[in-house]
């Protein structure tokens, strides 16, 4: 009867302590807090993608070191959302901004990082991420971390094959 009684005044609804891999894995989720900004924290994710890009280009990583980082950056990204989700108790918080952060290594995989590609590279993956044409709008269905990860992923997947024809185009004028 006391156990009714407590459940019933919310006592034994409080959410259960984060474990610790949770409490690492939350600031990365929100980008190291850029994702509690109050306006607009999925453009200020994406903006941490810019450099992460410029530092993998610039690492001068081999296509297979480019692709193992960046598959890395995924999984961890995965978990990260995984971790957000519990914390935050929502399916796609908007303050996990990490889905950001890990497309653009795949908007930037086949185009050299300069100024224009960036600009270019930042907006196609913005305008894909918010409109969420088909087929990306339908991977939010995907279970747990990957139903956050995955319609980045494949924002900025498009969003790099628009800018590789983009620029080839821009090339041969």
């Amino acid at each position: 009867m006391i156990d009714n009684e407590l459940d019933n005044r919310g006592i034994g609804d409080e959410k259960p302590a984060a474990s610790a891999t949770d409490r690492l894995l939350i600031p990365i989720a929100t980008g190291l807090g850029v994702g509690l900004a109050p306006v607009a924290p999925g453009t200020w994710g994406s903006l941490w993608g810019l450099p992460l890009v410029y530092g993998m280009q610039a690492a001068l990583l081999s296509p297979a070191a480019y692709a193992a980082a960046s598959l890395a950056l995924i999984l961890l990204g995965v978990a990260a959302c995984n971790a957000a989700t519990r914390h935050f108790g929502r399916k796609d918080p908007p303050q996990v901004v990490i889905d950001e952060i890990a497309a653009f290594p795949l908007v930037f995989a086949a185009t050299d990082f300069d100024w224009l590609t960036a600009l270019l590279g930042f907006v196609l993956f913005r305008i894909l991420d918010v409109w969420k044409p088909w087929p990306i709008r339908r991977l939010e269905r995907l279970p747990g971390g990957w139903g956050v990860m995955a319609d980045d992923l494949l924002a900025g997947v498009l969003a790099g094959a628009m800018l590789w024809g983009g620029m080839r185009i821009i090339a041969s004028v």
